[in-house]
């Protein structure tokens, strides 16, 4: 007497095999559009950063400030530093655990935006341990958007201790009764032994996008044809073995 072939095995073989082969190929897929991303990222920066420098938004182009259509930038700007309001914003860096001095800048138009002036280390958090700049300045740098989200496991922004982890503008300004631009700038250094120290902008950006989805598509062409081996031995079982 004959027996059926092994079809539960097959059909749950094959539903995991799908699943597998889908999974991987939608995973390989995402990393392509990533890496279309990544390289127009990569070329916008670097036109921005090395176009000369502009004239940084006023309030009348604050509202169509966008991240595709404005960040990092090459701008410039003139005004006076209100010292009274700068805010030290926690960052790791080269020189161990760091803060990033944010100081708004009171512009000639009477508009404010906050200048990112650089990082200096723990022990120069204290304004009193730097100079301040005073009188009229121009400031030279890269536009950047507000971080107005954090990222994972970072922790939250906690004005009222003065607690600052993310560059988040609205809240800086909200906390310090200030009207601002809806982005800050990074000013490029000026002084390789002055604090604190500008040009710190990363603008060169790790791309392993294609070794990620080849990866991805390797495994579910490997995936695909263990199934196919699997699927060759099972159609060629004999029915009469057990």
């Amino acid at each position: 007497m004959s027996r059926p072939r092994r079809w539960p095995l097959l059909i749950i073989v094959t539903l995991v095999a799908a699943l597998g082969v889908i999974g991987f190929a939608s995973l390989g897929t995402w990393q392509v559009k990533r890496l279309h991303w990544k390289v127009a990222l990569i070329e916008r920066v670097d036109a921005r950063v090395h176009a000369p420098a502009q004239p940084a938004p006023d309030a009348a182009e604050w509202p169509s400030i966008t991240r595709e259509g404005d960040e990092y930038r090459h701008v410039t700007l003139h005004g006076t530093f209100l010292n009274d309001d700068e805010v030290q914003v926690y960052t790791p860096s080269d020189f161990g655990p760091a803060y990033w001095v944010l100081t708004p800048l009171l512009r000639d138009d009477g508009t404010t935006v906050l200048i990112n002036r650089g990082v200096v280390p723990e022990e120069l958090r204290d304004p009193a341990t730097r100079k301040a700049p005073m009188g009229e300045q121009t400031v030279t740098g890269l536009l950047r958007i507000s971080e107005d989200k954090g990222w994972l496991f970072s922790q939250d922004n906690r004005p009222e201790d003065g607690a600052w982890y993310r560059r988040d503008v609205a809240e800086i300004a909200a906390a310090k009764d200030l009207t601002t631009a809806p982005y800050f700038v990074d000013q490029e250094k000026t002084d390789n032994d002055s604090w604190p120290r500008g040009g710190q902008t990363v603008i060169k950006f790790r791309n392993a996008h294609l070794s990620y989805a080849l990866t991805w598509f390797a495994l579910a062409l490997m995936v695909l044809a263990g199934y196919a081996l699997f699927l060759r031995q099972e159609l060629r079982r004999d029915p009469l073995q057990a």
